[in-house]
């Protein structure tokens, strides 16, 4: 007996679907009420599946909206469902997969493709073969709603298809799909080549056996009249140049030609797909040998392609000139991600280096208001990819065309010409210096254009060009950009303000203590700022002070730069909630300034320290409360308690030995023995950047939890979790300086894995270097306990440290390791070498280190006599034997 509907029940549920279907929030509620009671019942689902198949009679909205409810119902209880419910609802999904109507056939797709999902793939063994049968169907509706269905579940599944778990089915669909490239109707072209496309990237094997049919069919698909069907094309190329170059270098000329052709598509979908193959090609190897000869064609049409589309300009209210009084909507400020403290030494002709394992993104794009990646964006990205690739070659193509757009009389067009100036910044910087004396005052000027578009991209142009003003004589371009950027600042218009900001803290990390001239003009500006900004844009303002401080450190130490400055910051902070995600910014911000002033951040120190500590504090116990009842509690947001630990670290440093009575009146240690333990490693990372820095500025309060802190030590040094095993390392380093002698109980916990992660293979620079650092303390104090180990970890020891610059952390370690030698001699005959080049990489070490390098250096030579040094120097660079030779005599 097939199910049938109780007409009373069938009439419930269809005023249930039409009534959901009313604006009214009440009448919601009470509809999502019903359908949680109607849940309990498993054959309410029958009827939902009766609605959408079987009442050809009801509206299409509300059958669809019945296959819906049911489809979020299979995601949430499919395993309750009764086999009979199950097999029915299946079964009514393959008998309608061709209903005549084309939003019926998507929602019976999509369901198929989320019972699919459940893991049922394997349990519904015939889905896969009805469903390519039905592909033959003589009925256009049945042919296409079959391939929807199954392009969904290639999406979904990809992987699975291709796997032993179905006995790989894909070897007969993929052939099939092929066969339908050539189908009279372009709706069903553009669902076979999107299913074969899920294929590609996975290098499906079925679809390997069979790449040349494929690309064959794409070829003679070029010239498809059907926008959807060149998309597609074009997305199959882009993602064969990644996977399957091999396959497309005989045909590379055509295909380039094909695709200039199609990134000027009159359908902008299909432009911007080719667009993409552009930026692919740049990563290739070959791309050099295969574009050259094309750049003349292609450089135009990017040019082309990176002016404002008329709907950008409208969706940009590129005609609205100000706008600043006009609040921000919630939805316009993107989610900010705080980057936390990962502690790094300074390199040889450069400030510390952040580490690698931490991306930088600081180009952001221009315009990411709008934030959908569009054809603008490709082009742009595209050229500046082609510019590191091909360097000054593209320039002989650019400049000419760059004449005319830079000084057009339509604002669109100039616009565009500035921002290809700055897409190529970065790669053609050589060749462009010869050129920038003229442009760069050009681009100035074009701060004060009377476009808002044209103002914010020349502030973003300029800021890739901050490198070079800044080499110059600050007079002649640093000068006159500083004080045009800082009008701009206070521009009328928002995203004005916004690049502003933006291009205004890359010149202060550019420029540092160039700027120390105009810092009064600068706060002045920025302090002006604050009172005139809207939300999104007081985020990125917080950033362009917080950088300030970065770049200048203790020059801000003056009476009247505090004076400006402290009020305002102080004023949003005391006017922001606990809960309030713009203290983060806040925070991160006042942690630069706190570590910039030093002692001069004393007078606000007290209520930042203590509202810090109250942050970890209420995180702690509500990720607690969290644990022990997650159905009555919330999971605490922990980014609060990984800034306000930050914002300690920052503290503990600028204040150094003054922060000795704040920690004292607090409960921090407490905390931060919690902190340590915590699940989310960006917590663990920041507790150990904050252990360091209090061992450094008050190691009184830290030593009575050494016993406790350091085998939570131990077990971070764990190089999976980079940055906090880096921070762990570092820390262990900073404690064994305090500790002396003392630290000799803990060597055992320690010592093995950093001498375990200092021999890895591909260890991030950062990390290798503060290890090395740490095994050297930990020599200093206990060498009897580490120097029997020197042998195990000399060789990488010496190599990473031999580009850090002079300082103090280097100094110690180094005292560690001549103890060392003097303990086990032996440990370090074999590598030799490098700590002869170790050694040599010292500009002016101290007299007494200088003399214990000497003492060692000589002894070695004595040791093995004056023909065999010989010889051994002999292996020497000629720079090494040089210095050795000219700072100690050997």
């Amino acid at each position: 007996m097939e199910w049938q509907p109780d007409e009373q029940g069938l009439q419930q549920v269809l005023q249930l679907l039409k009534d959901s279907q009313s604006p009214n929030t009440v009448t919601q509620r009470a509809v999502q009420q019903k359908l949680e009671q109607l849940n309990q019942f498993p054959d309410f689902n029958n009827y939902l599946i009766f609605v959408l198949t079987r009442l050809k009679t009801e509206d299409e909205p509300t059958r669809s909206l019945s296959g819906l409810i049911l489809k979020n119902n299979v995601k949430a209880h499919y395993q309750n469902f009764p086999p009979t419910v199950a097999d029915f609802i299946k079964q009514e999904c393959l008998n309608n997969i061709g209903d005549p109507s084309p939003l019926i056939r998507a929602t019976i797709g999509i369901l198929i493709t989320t019972v699919a999902s459940k893991g049922e793939l394997q349990t519904w063994p015939e889905l896969l073969p009805q469903l390519c049968n039905l592909l033959n169907s003589e009925d256009y509706n049945t042919c296409e709603g079959s391939f929807g269905a199954l392009q969904k579940i290639c999406e979904d599944s990809s992987e699975l298809l291709d796997s032993d778990a179905l006995n790989r089915p894909l070897n007969i669909m993929i052939p099939k799909f092929l066969q339908f490239f050539k189908h009279c109707s372009p709706k069903i072209r553009s669902h076979a080549i999107a299913c074969v496309n899920q294929f590609i990237i996975g290098r499906a094997q079925a679809l390997m056996d069979n790449i040349d049919t494929f690309i064959e069919s794409l070829f003679a698909l070029a010239a498809d009249e059907d926008s959807e069907v060149r998309k597609n094309v074009c997305r199959a190329l882009v993602m064969l140049l990644e996977v399957r170059i091999d396959r497309l270098i005989p045909h590379m000329h055509s295909i380039i030609q094909y695709m200039l052709q199609r990134t000027q598509d009159p359908d902008e979908n299909v432009a911007l797909e080719a667009c993409e193959f552009w930026l692919t090609l740049a990563e290739q190897p070959i791309c050099k040998e295969v574009l050259s000869g094309h750049l003349v064609q292609l450089t135009p049409i990017l040019v082309n392609g990176m002016k404002y589309s008329e709907i950008d300009i409208i969706l940009l209210k590129g005609d609205v000139e100000e706008d600043e009084a006009v609040p921000d909507s919630d939805q316009d400020i993107k989610p900010r991600f705080h980057k936390s403290r990962t502690v790094t030494l300074q390199h040889e002709g450069g400030e510390g280096e952040e580490g690698e394992d931490i991306d930088d993104d600081d180009d952001d794009d221009d315009d990411d208001t709008l934030s959908d990646w569009n054809l603008r964006k490709c082009s742009a990205a595209a050229l500046d990819v082609l510019a590191n690739v091909f360097r000054d070659e593209l320039l002989p193509h650019l400049l000419p065309l760059l004449k005319g757009l830079l000084f057009h009389p339509d604002w669109v067009i100039k616009e565009s010409g500035i921002l290809v100036l700055g897409a190529i910044a970065e790669g053609c910087m050589q060749g462009m210096v010869p050129y920038l004396p003229e442009l760069i005052p050009h681009l100035i000027q074009c701060l004060c254009d009377k476009k808002a578009l044209v103002r914010s991209i020349a502030c973003w142009t300029l800021s890739r060009y901050a490198h070079w003003v800044v080499s110059q004589p600050p007079d002649s371009y640093l000068k006159p950009l500083m004080t045009e950027l800082l009008k701009r600042i206070l521009d009328g218009n928002k995203r004005v303000q916004e690049a502003a900001c933006s291009a205004f803290a890359t010149l202060e990390e550019e420029a540092c203590t160039e700027l120390v001239p105009y810092l009064s003009f600068i706060l002045d500006t920025l302090v002006f700022a604050f009172g005139k900004y809207q939300h999104k844009n007081l985020l990125i303002l917080y950033d362009a002070i917080g950088t300030l401080a970065d770049s200048v450190g203790h020059h801000l130490n003056q009476p009247e730069y505090i004076q400006k400055l402290m009020p305002p910051l102080i004023a949003k902070w005391n006017e922001l909630k606990d809960e309030d995600k713009d203290l983060f910014p806040l925070l991160e911000c006042l942690s630069s300034v706190a570590t910039a002033l030093q002692s001069g951040f004393l007078p606000y120190c007290e209520p930042v320290y203590q509202r810090c500590v109250t942050l970890v504090q209420k995180t702690l116990a509500q990720a607690m409360m969290y644990n022990q009842h997650p159905d009555q509690y919330e999971a605490p947001d922990k980014d609060f308690m990984i800034v306000a630990l930050d914002l300690l670290s920052g503290l503990a440093e600028g204040l150094g030995g003054h922060v000795e009575q704040l920690v004292a009146r607090s409960n921090i240690m407490t905390l931060l023995f919690q902190c340590m333990q915590d699940t989310m490693p960006e917590v663990r990372q920041s507790s150990f950047a904050l252990l360091g820095d209090l061992t450094k500025a008050c190691f009184l309060h830290v030593k009575p939890c050494i016993a406790e802190f350091m085998p939570i030590l131990g077990l971070n040094l764990n190089p999976e979790f980079i940055s906090v095993c880096n921070n762990a390392t570092w820390a262990i380093g900073e404690i064994s300086m305090q500790m002396g002698a003392e630290m000799q109980p803990y060597v055992g916990m320690v010592l093995p894995h950093l001498v375990e992660i200092i021999n890895r293979p591909n260890t991030p620079k950062t990390l290798l270097e503060n290890t090395a650092i740490t095994i050297g303390r930990l020599g200093y104090v206990c060498p009897q306990e580490v120097a029997p180990q020197l042998q195990q970890f000399i060789r990488p020891w010496c190599s990473s440290l031999r580009n850090i610059r002079d300082n103090e952390e280097k100094d110690s370690a180094f005292r560690g390791i001549c103890v060392m030698i003097g303990v086990n001699p032996a440990g370090v005959v074999q590598d030799f070498i490098f700590f002869c080049d170790a050694v040599a990489s010292w500009v002016n070490p101290k007299d007494d280190l200088r003399d214990m390098f000497y003492k060692i250096l000589h002894g070695f030579k004595d040791q093995v006599g004056e023909e065999n040094w010989q010889q051994f120097s002999e292996q020497f660079p000629p720079l090494l034997k040089e210095r050795l030779s000219a700072c100690y005599g050997v």
